[in-house]
């Protein structure tokens, strides 16, 4: 498993930099060697948070960051993949990463207004500099990325994929074995809800995403609070808590897959690394399958203007 940094500067409450620190430190002491960063998330923040904290062990991790959108007054305002802004932006996330190289360089959203291969090519002239070693895209269509894969070999896509959302299952993720290409699913815990740590919308303070999410409001919460009894249960039996049993399922869909959790705190990161020592059975896996099927849970992952950026 990987490390998502994002809630460390952002969405998920106050921001904590000597517990986010630690828990990068954390991380590394146990082995994580993937840290998923954006110039998005802050802006700029989370990347100059990883560039002060993994500087002097960089020769251990691979760091994967995204970008991709435009910017005003400090918030995205759109998106921005043209070809002549691609090298200006990884050359900002290079100095706030403090590195001369990017391991993973994701276009963060297609850019409707952009052909993919106009902004791909572009991605593999900075490869062709090394200044980035692998491409990947995030949250695309099967037909993005079959045009992305044949301007250029990409590595992998990030998307939401668990337990809580397989949006990907009927065609992604067989296209994406079809090209060799791995996953790596962010919101693997479903915001929590899968960790069984979820509260209704409008116990989260105004600067936490889960205040707007639709999936934590009304009848919604209380419907997924019920789709997601089956993992309480299983974990029960496991001694395990449910987060850890959620990732295990997510673990058990393939070695191509490489889950993203994201955490600001020491105890989660412990607790979510847990999982890699969770073995669930056939029958158990096929329990899980079936109490929260592709659009059992109630309501939509994203408000209708963040939705209209997924290309599916």
């Amino acid at each position: 498993m990987g490390l998502g940094c994002l809630g460390m500067s952002q969405s998920y409450g106050a921001a904590d930099e000597t517990e986010s620190i630690a828990t990068l430190h954390r991380a590394l002491d146990l082995g994580v060697t993937l840290y998923d960063t954006a110039e998005a998330y802050g802006p700029f923040l989370n990347e100059e948070l990883l560039g002060r904290s993994l500087e002097g062990r960089r020769h251990q991790v691979a760091i994967a960051t995204k970008f991709g959108w435009r910017f005003v007054d400090g918030k995205a305002a759109g998106t921005d993949s043209r070809p002549e802004n691609v090298k200006g932006v990884a050359e900002a996330s290079l100095r706030r990463l403090r590195t001369d190289y990017i391991d993973l360089y994701y276009q963060h959203r297609i850019d409707p207004a952009v052909p993919i291969e106009d902004t791909v090519g572009a991605m593999a002239e900075l490869v062709r500099e090394g200044k980035v070693r692998y491409l990947g895209l995030s949250e695309a269509g099967e037909a993005n990325i079959r045009r992305a894969h044949a301007t250029h070999p990409i590595t992998a896509l990030q998307s939401e994929y668990s337990l809580w959302e397989r949006n990907l299952e009927s065609g992604i993720i067989p296209l994406l074995r079809e090209l060799g290409i791995g996953l790596v699913p962010f919101a693997p815990l479903g915001r929590g809800f899968l960790a069984g740590s979820a509260r209704r919308s409008e116990e989260y303070p105004p600067d936490d995403w889960r205040a707007t999410d639709p999936r934590f409001a009304g009848s919604n919460f209380d419907a997924n609070m019920s789709a997601a009894a089956t993992v309480r249960e299983i974990a029960a039996t496991h001694r395990a808590s449910p987060a850890q049993v959620a990732l295990a399922w997510l673990l058990a869909k393939g070695d191509d897959i490489v889950p993203i959790p994201g955490t600001k705190r020491r105890i989660y990161l412990e607790e979510n690394l847990g999982a890699l020592d969770v073995a669930l059975d056939l029958d158990e896996i096929e329990r899980l399958d079936a109490a929260l099927p592709p659009g059992a849970v109630a309501g939509p992952r994203y408000n209708a203007r963040l939705m209209a950026y997924i290309d599916r």
